[in-house]
């Protein structure tokens, strides 16, 4: 349910790349709208043990974005692995002020979706991420928009060859 596409333009060593901006339609989880920078996470998160609530970071010992942080961020992630710990981790990080402003997720379970509810931010389900990460590389990605059931992605430019 992607709508765009990517262009790579014709460009020489360490020209400056630019991505077309993409608009993707989804499937609202929790209505809202909220703008800011990305964390793109590569892997599925664990949602207890996975976060640390009170510094807003990734903690999972193996997930590739480990120590990143998602405070006031729009939080991309394939999905979640499920735990019950989503709804109390999030709820935390929103009393503590370190909770991303909106989420977009490949893929939602019953976990996530209350751990979601628990966050009261905007968040939407996309049925691929292809935006945000193309053959395990994350793209440069420099604002999200997320309102009603569409994301806005706008790229930065990215040097490239």
């Amino acid at each position: 349910m992607s709508a765009g596409g990517g262009a790579s333009p014709a460009a020489g060593p360490g020209a400056a790349v630019a991505l077309p901006d993409r608009t993707l339609t989804g499937h609202v989880l929790v209505a809202g709208r909220a703008a800011g920078s990305a964390l793109v996470c590569t892997a599925p998160i664990s949602g207890w043990g996975g976060i640390d609530p009170a510094t807003g970071t990734i903690t999972e010992i193996t997930h590739p974005q480990r120590g990143a942080s998602f405070t006031g961020r729009i939080l991309v992630m394939p999905g979640a692995k499920g735990s019950s710990g989503w709804s109390g981790q999030f709820h935390l990080a929103r009393v503590m002020g370190t909770a991303p402003v909106a989420v977009v997720t490949r893929s939602v379970n019953s976990k996530l979706a209350v751990g979601l509810v628990a966050l009261q931010v905007p968040a939407i389900q996309l049925d691929d991420l292809d935006a945000f990460v193309s053959d395990g590389t994350v793209l440069p990605v420099s604002e999200v928009t997320v309102a009603g059931g569409r994301v806005h992605v706008r790229y930065s430019p990215s040097s490239g060859g």
